[in-house]
């Protein structure tokens, strides 16, 4: 059989085959939903066992025990507060992904259990959902919007939010696609929400896309191989069929497989089009160029040649969410966790635009805080994205991309000279240096912005004054629920007065339009949590005939 797959996967072209067989090929793969204890390596955590307090949970969180998978999360370090009179810059690169958030809904809704640390990134629980920001009306590619407003977590110090609105895209308009769909059909793919899921999520885009944009299709498991060749979508049931044919078995030889998938890639390269690998897998990546760093430079080659990667997770037991998103960052793509159909919709027909075609690339924020106004800060999330001052303005640093229609939200706690206790600092007052001398300015803050254009290796620079003055908006205090819940899950140390019971009401009151009904279920994994961590607090209403 394992010599039937490579000939299947190599050898020969199934463009025919996939029209006139349904044959599948079905092999015994040994996988079990249980597996043995796994050793993380040391930037990895694997803690996937359910938690019965906040406080052990956090205890565990660089423990190496997982008794019933090996998913792996990256360890994440919190920023800290920053005073102004020493750090007056902060530096960072945009990230558009929502994976986290929708990789928590499925432990927290699903499985009916909370959430490792490592898998709660809360600038994507910020950027999974979408606001109303106004469309760019400037030259520039996306628009800019900041906001002011008490810090819902320690009412003497401010939130403070800087957020993009990418412009939207005619989609009948835009530049022709040429995508090579990489698939994962190792065995730890065998199951229900992995390679089926897979499968109808990938026809959902293929629906979507026009007849003249082109797919190619390349699988991996034991070998990699291509099973499709380049094909126009006005071919669509030859690519669907080639879809439906595909059975899991075997390992994964996915590094592999990201070499074929380029090479297809460039061979058929649209020059001023959209060129992308498409990688749907549960990360499983186990043999062949397996580990990180190579695939890593392996993917930043071909990012320079304009060629970028997507990645699409699945699945559960041995999803490596680390690995996914670090192949994402350095392929100047999209990272997002596909845990049901509804997912795959809004990931691969709503935001099509923003998944496929990018609008602003290596775009990064750099903040200059007014030491007469602002004592110390704190950037929330983006722990992983943060830049060093210089990368500003070092168009050779990659920093992250903005696709049509996407928004980004990033969100500061600020404490305003005066209200230094109330901080969490551990930094003495410095002896031989005055606290930021006044200026004649009511700014609180300058905002300075850097991006290419898609086709250009030189940035542009705009720059956004941020005043203290109090301007909050729905957008805002929506962004900062999600914050709230991110840092009650990850049961952070700057959380504050903040309780389940207060971000609920919190939520509820803010939900503001929710047409697709996201907000709504962020409220009801707000719900699921607080009664997983406290059920003996949870009094439950009397119901009425009408209820």
């Amino acid at each position: 059989m394992k010599n039937l797959l490579q000939i299947s996967l190599i050898s020969i072209s199934l463009i025919s085959s996939c029209m006139t067989s349904r044959k599948t090929m079905s092999i015994s793969t040994g996988y079990t939903e249980t597996q043995k204890l796994s050793v993380a390596q040391p930037s990895v955590i694997n803690v996937i066992a359910p938690r019965m307090s906040m406080d052990t949970l956090y205890e565990q969180q660089n423990s190496v025990a997982s008794l019933e998978n090996t998913e792996q999360y990256a360890h994440i370090t919190e920023n800290g507060f920053k005073r102004t009179t020493e750090t007056p810059l902060s530096t960072f690169s945009i990230d558009v992904d929502g994976a986290s958030f929708s990789n928590c809904r499925r432990f927290l809704l699903n499985e009916q259990r909370l959430p490792p640390i490592g898998a709660v990134r809360l600038e994507e629980f910020i950027n999974y959902f979408s606001y109303n920001y106004p469309s760019p009306t400037e030259p520039a590619p996306f628009s800019i919007v900041t906001g002011v407003d008490s810090c819902p977590w320690n009412k003497n110090n401010l939130l403070v939010q800087v957020a993009l609105q990418g412009k939207k895209l005619d989609l009948s308009a835009a530049p022709r696609s040429n995508l090579v769909f990489l698939l994962d059909v190792s065995g730890s793919m065998n199951s229900p929400d992995k390679l089926p899921l897979l499968k109808q999520s990938l026809t959902l885009l293929i629906h979507e896309l026009r007849p003249d944009d082109r797919i190619a299709i390349v699988v991996y498991a034991g070998a990699a191989g291509t099973i499709l060749p380049s094909t126009p979508i006005s071919e669509k049931n030859k690519i669907i069929a080639c879809l439906d044919m595909l059975s899991a078995g075997g390992s994964t030889a996915g590094g592999a497989g990201i070499m074929q998938a380029y090479k297809l890639a460039k061979e058929n390269f649209i020059a001023a089009g959209n060129n992308r690998v498409i990688l749907a897998t549960d990360g499983d990546f186990n043999v062949g160029v397996s580990d990180e760093s190579g695939l890593v430079k392996l993917i930043e080659s071909k990012r320079a040649e304009k060629i970028y990667l997507s990645v699409l997770g699945f699945g559960k037991g041995n999803y490596a969410d680390s690995k996914m998103e670090q192949l994402a960052n350095n392929g100047n793509g999209n990272f997002a966790y596909i845990d049901n159909l509804l997912e795959a919709k809004k990931v691969l027909v709503k935001e099509m635009g923003g998944t496929l075609y990018t609008i602003a690339k290596d775009v990064k924020l750099q903040v200059e805080f007014n030491p007469s106004k602002v004592s110390s800060y704190r950037l929330l999330g983006y722990e992983n994205r943060t830049l060093q001052n210089e990368d500003f303005k070092n168009d050779a640093k990659d920093a992250g991309d903005l696709g049509a229609g996407h928004t980004v939200t990033a969100l500061y706690e600020v404490v305003p000279v005066g209200k230094e206790m109330n901080t969490t600092s551990r930094i003495d007052p410095l002896k031989y240096q005055e606290q930021g001398k006044p200026i004649n300015s009511d700014e609180l803050m300058t905002v300075k912005f850097r991006y290419k254009t898609p086709d250009s290796d030189t940035s542009t620079q705009l720059e956004r004054v941020v005043y203290n003055t109090r301007i909050s908006n729905e957008s805002l205090r929506w962004a900062s629920s999600m914050a709230s819940f991110g840092m009650l899950l990850r049961d952070s140390q700057y959380k504050g007065t903040l309780t389940w019971d207060s971000l609920l009401a919190f939520a509820k009151a803010n939900k503001g339009i929710d047409l697709d009904g996201y907000r709504a279920e962020a409220i009801k994994m707000i719900e699921t949590a607080q009664i997983l961590l406290h059920p003996k607090e949870i009094v439950l209403q009397p119901r009425t005939n009408n209820e």
